[in-house]
């Protein structure tokens, strides 16, 4: 038997600022990220594969089962194809450890809000699994409440780093903005200055 969750996000972000904010938006439950593979296709698609260790713990009573390294975090492997083209992300992940407990496979597609081109949707979908004998519903049913809450939690990181990420765009705008406004003065009073005299001199062409 395997519990099977579906949900749908909008994050209020275009997805040109979600594609960039996606490698940063892991939060401190992420403890290690190493790139396994990357490459870009002939097709301009991005491939990457990233092993993420994350803490998340077990079922106190599980916890008495497996090595206490194992027990507090997990080894999460993660696929993902970038499409700028049609602007879609997708991405799948699933556990490598504690398969004999419980596998949670997750799959989530970013592209452009139907309804708002400046938003982005992610429709979420995930699997989980367990083969321990006698107790796999109460692991299935333990597994997708936790998936729920680390769901919520992560669309929370991903807002704090696009507010981060929007936030420093609009100070670096003002910066520019701020650099170019004495070229820019400089400007529009040489321009005024060549106006007058341009007028000054059609003035004169008239009494003469």
């Amino acid at each position: 038997m395997v519990k099977y969750f579906l949900g749908q996000s909008v994050l209020r972000s275009s997805w040109g600022q979600v594609f960039p904010a996606f490698w940063e938006h892991y939060s401190k439950h992420v403890l290690t990220e190493d790139i396994v593979h990357r490459e870009v296709t002939s097709d301009q698609k991005l491939l990457s594969r990233r092993l993420l260790t994350k803490t998340n713990r077990m079922p106190r009573w599980a916890e008495r089962l497996f090595p206490a390294n194992v027990a507090h975090s997990v080894y999460i492997l993660e696929d993902s194809t970038v499409d700028p083209q049609n602007q879609t992300m997708t991405t799948f992940t699933w556990n490598i450890n504690r398969a004999r407990l419980m596998v949670v496979e997750e799959r989530c597609v970013y592209r452009v809000n139907s309804g708002n081109s400046g938003w982005t949707e992610i429709r979420r979908e995930a699997w989980v699994s367990s083969s321990l004998f006698g107790v796999s519903r109460a692991v299935q049913e333990f597994a997708l409440g936790r998936f729920k809450s680390n769901v919520a939690k992560t669309m929370k990181d991903f807002e704090y780093i696009l507010a981060k990420l929007q936030a420093k765009e609009v100070k670096e705008k003002a910066k520019e903005m701020a650099l170019a406004a004495p070229e820019k003065a400089k400007d529009l009073a040489s321009k005024a200055a060549t106006k007058k005299q341009k007028q000054q001199q059609q003035q004169q062409q008239q009494f003469v």
